[in-house]
């Protein structure tokens, strides 16, 4: 007899797709940060200029990524609405039509960020070691775009399937692989090869997530949904690109302003010195590290809500988006304490440079309170792609990471003259003020949407929304 089928998010209990789905992703992200504290790592073992150069070049290559990031969103969420609705040929065209979108994309955005990044780097920085170590990170980690688009692509797909773990393998055989490739390209093999030096920081996540593309395309191809998938099914189609485009443009263009906010936060911090950018790039990854399990629950969000909104149980999407909230809170809860306590022995894993540290632990202690927020506001974000009103995202970061970054960071920095203190500060208004318009703006789409955010009203539970 066969047992229940594990693309079905539309039956069973919410909390049980929650765990089947959050966990893995979680542990996968949690891989993907230790990842990138090996980069900071071995960074360090270079120089403070080579950490502050890091985080200056990572931020630029976030902004070309954001773009794989809304595709795989695009592809949860169309792909997921199609298997809630029962139509399997219609997600296995979207599938298709998703990687080739990812190819597309990476190599357009390839040529283009050879001409802005460079340029956008030497407008937040200081001419010096540091804004060369970025630029020279920058244009080597493009070329790993295709890797990082076209994966993507295919979680996005797999997601909407149930299908949470084969992203965190991926995850972590890249993860051990860095630990082995940085330290081979940074130093070389004595007496046979003498290394890249700081460039061999980017060569090594190229080849990594290259090999995690490689991974997801074969998983992806052994979805029974991909059975009858033909070579013309890759061909890309006007009408399918667009769908696509109108799903994956609006939350890639939220993560844009999330990383723009990021350079706004780097061009403040760049006249209190580079001690202040190298305190900064080490903190925001500890803190990722104890976010990665809400990270998980809200992504979890997206498919389970997709399906239940495809199938039109709209009750089915409002509980699981209380429930994420509600796991949440309690996990934000349990990381407030760690980043009080443990901030300061872990930043100084990463550094001896006491400015560094003062400045990074400033900003994980005013983050430790506004952890909530930022959970709240990614669920939020993941009940819009589910449904299909992802422009909604775009709204609230313009003000959030746009006028609210900049406004309340001027307040605390320019106008009372705080330290790097005040740029934290002004942070945290922003994401509050920024919760609060969300929750207002998501009431109001699901009012006319599903009948309703915090009560069933109106529509009726099978109806389409509109």
């Amino acid at each position: 007899m066969n047992g229940p089928d594990p693309s079905d998010l539309t039956a069973g209990a919410v909390a049980a797709h929650f765990r089947r789905l959050a966990v893995p992703a979680a542990i996968g992200m949690l891989f993907n940060t230790l990842y990138n504290v090996v980069d900071m790592f071995f960074a360090g073992l270079l120089s403070t200029s080579a950490q502050a150069g890091l985080s200056l070049g990572f931020q630029a290559f976030f902004l070309a990524m954001s773009v794989g990031i809304g595709l795989g969103a695009a592809m949860g969420a169309i792909v997921g609405n199609a298997l809630g609705a029962g139509n399997r040929r219609l997600a296995r065209r979207t599938a298709a039509q998703g990687v080739s979108f990812g190819v597309l994309a990476s190599l357009g955005l390839m040529l283009a960020g050879a001409w802005y990044g460079p340029r956008l780097l030497g407008l937040v920085s200081e001419p010096g070691p540091y804004r060369d170590a970025g630029i020279e990170y920058y244009l080597i980690l493009s070329l790993s775009l295709p890797g990082f688009l076209v994966a993507f692509a295919c979680n996005g797909v797999l997601q909407a399937h149930g299908d949470g773990k084969s992203l965190q393998r991926a995850l972590i055989a890249a993860f051990f692989a860095n630990i082995v490739l940085n330290p081979l390209m940074i130093f070389g093999i004595p007496g046979i090869w003498a290394g890249m030096g700081f460039a061999g920081l980017a060569a090594s996540t190229v080849t990594s997530q290259t090999g995690v593309m490689i991974f997801m395309v074969s998983r992806l191809f052994r979805l029974g949904t991909m059975a009858r998938i033909r070579p013309g099914h890759f061909v890309p189609r006007k009408a399918m690109f667009r769908d696509i485009f109108v799903q994956a443009v609006p939350t890639a263009f939220a993560l844009l302003i999330t990383f723009l906010s990021g350079f706004v936060v780097q061009f403040v911090l760049k006249g209190f010195g580079e001690h202040a950018i190298a305190g900064f790039g080490i903190a925001i990854r500890l803190e990722q590290i104890l976010l990665l399990p809400v990270l998980g629950m809200t992504g979890a969000l997206l498919p389970i809500a997709a399906q239940a909104i495809g199938a039109g149980d709209y009750q089915r999407a409002r509980a699981a988006l209380f429930h994420c909230w509600k796991i949440g809170f309690v996990m934000t809860a349990l990381a407030f304490p760690v980043l009080w306590l443990l901030g300061r022995p872990v930043l100084g894993l990463f550094t001896d440079d006491e400015d560094v540290i003062r400045v990074g632990l400033a900003y994980l202690r005013i983050e430790s309170f506004i952890l909530p927020a930022y959970m709240m506001l990614f669920a939020i974000n993941s009940f819009l792609q589910a449904l299909r009103r992802p422009v909604w995202s775009v709204w609230i970061g313009l003000y959030r990471q746009g006028f609210g970054i900049a406004f309340f960071v001027w307040v605390f920095v320019g106008a009372l003259a705080f330290d790097e203190t005040g740029v934290w500060l002004g942070v945290a208004s922003a994401v509050v003020t920024g919760l609060l318009m969300a929750l207002a703006i998501t009431s109001r789409v699901a009012d006319r949407s599903i009948g309703g955010l915090w009560h069933k009203s109106g529509l009726s539970g099978r109806e389409t929304p509109g």
